[in-house]
């Protein structure tokens, strides 16, 4: 009987539920399944780019550590796409791969001041809060006033990580690093902005209950915002979700407030112009105009100004896709351009045969875990049905890959070793009763997975060295600020991760739902 050798790039949610779907197919070929990541631990976004005080979500984590537990997927954990292993490698050894690399970069937000010194993309400040290996470890938390821009719950991730107070997180996973860092935060209020009103807002009423629910927090919500229009009022009688979040605010604006030492504020219809920086290039303000309902569910302009003093600002727009090497890229949209998941090649959108797409690489950062799984099937069936037109490996073995790694020295782990890590976390949280205390370090991470004792160098010590990160799509790779000092990039994490579930949202159409993030775009 054939056999399918089959790579996935990519072990978050997308790729492991590829996998899984495949195996589970009817169809008249056996399967060999190889998932390469990048990060020596797999689950990409779920691992890191969830609050470390959200763990029900990671509750996900169980559904695909199940998959992985069967034994019949190799793991290659540690190697990276385009430098360890190859495009050309994979068609030497396997008949097809499917890239599931997520999107893990901010989406861009174009206004003046946006790159001043203290302006930040949230994905960057959730990797390190979630401790990835590959950001620095000390973020810059010296501001009093800090101003995050979106109505999504990565908005509401950040902005209630930025008020929490630090000893509120021990309970948790939240790496040492990070709790050091939160705990000297002198923090004092955080302004959360939003384009249009309450009942349009993208964020879902379980994140929204937890602000309220923060010990020395007050909930700061301003009356003006909720005069509604007739759209509005019909949202909030007729669809449950914008109720309860209603209901929700409505109970904030009775609270009393002022004896709380940190203030979390909820600004509406608050259309973001532009940071403003002092003469030093540092982010002084946020200017806005303020916008009204226009009727239609929509928001119009009303030419008023408005300005607030913080110290620090936070995107919170969106995520974006990254060029894989070898792999053709639509900058536009940040996607991999794709026919239902098969791969376009060029200009004439012709098929790459062999070559196919899944998860937030495929169609763009939008829709929960289900919306992962229907995706990854409809890859799966092309899978299957292009039989005729799968690679011809020279060397299909299944030897052939550690045996390759191996000779170019590269340090890759397997399940095994993701066991031995999992189990030296939880080890590790034992004592102070929390479920694990994440390692931080690549080195330290590959050494207990492969039972080694490397010595770790200054990058697993102390993390790379700051980058400026814009998702411009014109230039998607990291750049420095004219001069100015950098800012945090993120990181590549080479995992299908987002394909869980941060942002609300229905199954686009088609990939370009992914586009960068314009002011229209802003909730």
């Amino acid at each position: 009987m054939t056999k399918l050798r089959l790579a996935i790039v990519g072990a978050g949610p997308a790729g492991i539920y590829a996998a899984d779907i495949l195996l589970k197919s009817e169809r008249k070929f056996d399967v060999s399944i190889d998932l390469f990541e990048q990060l020596p631990a797999p689950y990409g976004l779920v691992r890191y780019g969830v609050a470390p005080d959200h763990p029900r979500i990671k509750g996900i984590i169980t559904a695909l550590r199940d998959v992985l537990d069967r034994g019949d997927i190799r793991i290659f954990g540690n190697v990276h796409f385009g430098t360890d292993i190859t495009l050309d490698d994979l068609k030497k050894h396997y008949n097809a791969v499917i890239f599931s690399t997520g999107a893990v970069r901010d989406a861009d937000l174009d206004i003046p001041g946006i790159d001043l010194d203290g302006s930040y993309g949230a994905a960057d400040f959730v990797s390190w809060f979630d401790g990835h290996p590959d950001v620095p470890r000390t973020w810059p938390l010296e501001a009093e006033s800090v101003a995050v821009i979106g109505n999504g719950n990565v908005a509401l991730d950040v902005s209630r990580i930025l008020a929490k107070h630090a000893e509120d997180l021990l309970t948790t996973e939240i790496p040492a690093n990070v709790y050091e860092g939160l705990k000297k935060s002198p923090v004092t209020d955080v302004h959360v902005f939003g384009r249009r009103g309450p009942a349009q807002v993208k964020f879902t009423p379980l994140e929204l209950r937890e602000l309220g629910e923060l010990r020395d927090v007050d909930m700061i919500v301003y009356d003006e915002d909720f005069d509604y229009d007739e759209a509005s009022k019909t949202a909030v009688a007729s669809n449950k979700q914008v109720m309860v979040i209603d209901r929700v605010l409505q109970k904030w604006r009775e609270r009393e407030t002022g004896q709380a030492s940190r203030r979390l504020h909820l600004h509406f219809f608050a259309k973001p112009l532009e940071v403003v920086g002092d003469e030093n290039g540092r982010v002084q303000a946020f200017r806005y105009e303020r916008t009204r309902p226009d009727g239609q569910g929509g928001v119009e302009g009303t030419g008023e100004i408005r300005e607030v003093p913080i110290q620090a600002i936070y995107r919170a727009v969106g995520y974006f896709g990254s060029p894989i090497d070898g792999v053709p890229f639509d900058d536009k949209h940040g996607v991999i351009p794709n026919h239902e998941g098969k791969v376009l090649s060029g200009d004439d959108n012709d098929l790459l045969h062999g070559v196919y797409a899944t998860g937030w690489i495929k169609r763009g950062p939008v829709g929960l875990i289900g919306h992962t799984k229907s995706d990854a099937m409809e890859t799966v069936s092309h899978v299957i049905n292009d039989q005729a037109s799968w690679w011809s490996p020279e060397d299909p073995s299944e030897e052939s890959i550690p045996a390759l790694l191996t000779e170019r020295g590269v340090r890759f782990t397997d399940l095994d070793g993701w066991h031995n890590l999992d189990q030296h976390e939880m080890a590790l949280g034992e004592p102070e009763g929390r479920v694990r205390v994440k390692v931080v370090a690549r080195g330290e991470m590959v050494n207990v997975s492969r039972g080694e004792d490397e010595p770790l160098t200054d990058s697993d010590i102390n993390g790379p060295a700051p980058k400026h990160a814009s998702a411009t799509p014109a230039d998607a790779s990291p750049k420095s600020d004219n001069g100015q000092a950098p800012r945090h990039a993120a990181p590549q994490t080479g995992a299908g991760a987002g394909d869980s579930a941060f942002e609300g949202g229905s199954e686009p159409a088609k990939p370009t739902a992914s586009q960068p993030v314009s002011l229209s775009d802003l909730d």
